[in-house]
């Protein structure tokens, strides 16, 4: 109950100091830019892995560019006032701008009008979608299919931008995996918490005439080229601009639309700001009661939570049995072992998922959770295996040489004497590494794991509001770290005497 209690009061007490922060806006300018050049010197916001960032670097070449993880984080950084100006598709500026208010274009656009395309995997499956795919987009170009669906997604009529159910398709001929980055409206994003957009329309109604049915997987934009690539998806669609240099590790679909690529600014509108407590009111209101989004966080910290306890269940059996394996001095399991905790603890921990996805799974169709799990298992066996160590060194020698004079074996001596005098030390360090493992697991959205902070992306991605939805993904992350340590301190006390009662302790060893 003590617990408790401080838990709650220091969930408060972090809220109310985001509070007095949010209040810190940065003023917007009353200023007007025509020129590109007149950018030169401010700081312009970019999408990494975009066109638009290869596009500022060469057109606008004294501007201070900041790159950003996603479409999402770009438009917050201009609402925010982090960044001057941000340059982005003009369809999607456009867009976005009805729901941002004083957000302005500069006159002149950066370079020539891009194509954009669908991207399919240079493997026989890929050339064979792609010849499917571009036949049906001439069809409905042709019939004028595709202004019709422009006209739905781009209209006032929200009733009408509705998508068919994916697992409502047929699978005649098998199952797509499409991958799509669900943050860029109106191309592709989060509605009444299924994945929609003029993108996926066109791709649902694609696979419905060729008889496929349809599995959505979410992943970040820069991760599009090579999902498809490593054929981790069988196609990708979302603004995806075709350049040459994508063209060298994907296929393209034939052009879908032109779009010109412009630089975006807030100005001032001279309007009054609305009260902090409005402001509360309506953030709330957008991030939780709108289309039920607060389903899309339940539905996130379910994911979280399932990597976290099997990574902290494998990885905790994983680096027992290793230490096991290193017991007894044995010089090349002691050198394996050294070499991989090296490479393991040296490398980054986004690096490492990516390696794993990407690379050692790159030809494998296995799942982000799967993938996810491997590789904080992994991680945490290191931690777990460190741990023990230095556990274990911690009993005096004289315990072992007590045991063996008693006529214990080798390893009832270790499971008897030893393990047990050492589990008090090593129970603090293992319950402070379940905090760090959950907090970890944040970045699993990078291999396509719809996670609590993936969700908390997709609903800021809609809402443009960072407040609420960051604030209760930070709170959900302690709340579940601390259900967890808590779990594991009921655990704890079975293993260490100091910590139960007398009563317990007799009762566990009268004779029966």
């Amino acid at each position: 109950m003590k617990n408790d209690k401080k838990i709650f009061k220091d969930c408060f007490l972090f809220i109310m100091i985001l509070f007095v922060l949010c209040g810190c806006a940065k003023k917007k300018e009353d200023v007007t830019y025509t020129k590109l050049s007149d950018f030169n010197g401010k700081k312009i916001g970019v999408a990494t892995g975009t066109i638009q960032a290869q596009m500022v670097e060469k057109e606008i070449p004294d501007a201070e560019i900041l790159y950003y993880n996603g479409a999402t984080d770009l438009f917050n950084a201009l609402i925010q006032g982090k960044v001057d100006a941000i340059a982005d598709s003009d369809i999607l500026a456009r867009y976005r701008g009805a729901d941002i208010e004083g957000m302005t274009f500069c006159e002149e656009y950066l370079s020539d009008p891009v194509e954009v395309g669908a991207i399919f995997s240079k493997t026989e499956k890929g050339n064979y979608i792609r010849a499917q795919f571009n036949e049906y987009l001439a069809e409905i170009i042709k019939d004028g299919t595709i202004k019709e669906i422009d006209e739905i997604w781009y209209g006032k009529d929200n009733e009408k931008k509705v998508v068919k159910d994916p697992s409502s398709l047929p699978d005649i001929n098998g199952t797509l995996k499409l991958a799509t980055d669900a943050s860029i409206p109106p191309g592709s994003y989060i509605s009444n918490n299924q994945v929609v957009g003029i993108d996926i329309d066109i791709a649902t109604r694609f696979c419905e005439a060729y008889g496929y049915g349809l599995e959505i997987v979410s992943v970040n934009f820069s991760s599009l080229v090579e999902t498809v690539n490593t054929s981790k998806c069988d196609f990708g669609i979302g603004c995806i601009a075709i350049t040459a240099e994508r063209a060298e590790s994907v296929n393209f679909s034939d052009s879908m639309y032109t779009g010109s690529s412009v630089v975006v600014y807030l100005k001032d509108t001279g309007k009054e700001s609305v009260s902090f407590a409005q402001y509360l009111r309506d953030s709330f209101n957008k991030t939780f009661i709108v289309e039920d989004r607060w389903k899309l966080f339940v539905e996130g910290v379910g994911t979280t939570l399932l990597i976290t306890v099997l990574s902290l269940l494998f990885g905790t059996a994983l680096g027992f049995v290793v230490y096991l394996l290193n017991r007894h001095d044995d010089v090349i399991i002691n050198k394996i072992t050294d070499i991989s905790l090296y490479l393991i603890q040296g490398t980054p921990v986004v690096v490492l998922l990516m390696i794993i996805y990407y690379i050692i799974f790159g030809n494998v169709n296995i799942s982000g959770i799967a993938v996810s799990v491997i590789c904080f298992t992994i991680i945490y066996a290191c931690s777990v295996f460190g741990m023990l160590s230095n556990a274990i060194n911690t009993i005096d020698k004289g315990q072992y040489e007590a045991a063996y004079s008693l006529g214990y074996s080798d390893n009832k001596a270790f499971f008897s004497v030893i393990l047990p005098q050492a589990l008090p030390f090593f129970m603090p360090v293992y319950k402070a590494e379940i905090k760090t493992l959950i907090k970890a697991t944040a970045i699993v959205g990078y291999v396509a794991v719809e996670d609590l902070t993936k969700m908390g992306d997709m609903v800021r991605s809609i809402t443009f509001d960072a407040f609420f939805p960051l604030i209760v993904v930070a709170v959900m992350y302690y709340v579940m770290a601390a259900v967890l340590t808590a779990i594991v301190n009921r655990i704890d006390i079975y293993f260490d005497p100091r910590k139960r009662s007398e009563e317990d302790i007799i009762k566990k060893y009268e004779i029966r």
